[in-house]
């Protein structure tokens, strides 16, 4: 008898716990940078991530799926 108790008590906790949960929306919303003349992704890099720059352009790279090194005026990237 006490086991049983114990069950439903665990069960009802667990799906009590489950339902007043809330999802995350992981690290907010993604930071978009429009390019502007004169640009270039070591700028970019340079003036948003502390350190080595070439980080910051391997980060905004890979984040935006840039095959080449040119960027153009208007672009907009994602900053990671």
């Amino acid at each position: 008898m006490f086991g049983r108790i114990l069950l439903i008590a665990l069960v009802v906790t667990f799906l009590g716990w489950s339902l007043l949960t809330r999802t995350s929306d992981g690290a907010g919303k993604a930071l978009l940078y429009v390019v502007r003349p004169g640009d270039t992704r070591w700028s970019i890099a340079a003036d948003r991530y502390a350190g080595d720059p070439r980080a910051g352009i391997w980060k905004l790279q890979h984040t935006n799926g840039l095959a080449g090194t040119t960027i153009t005026p208007g672009e907009q990237l994602v900053l990671p």
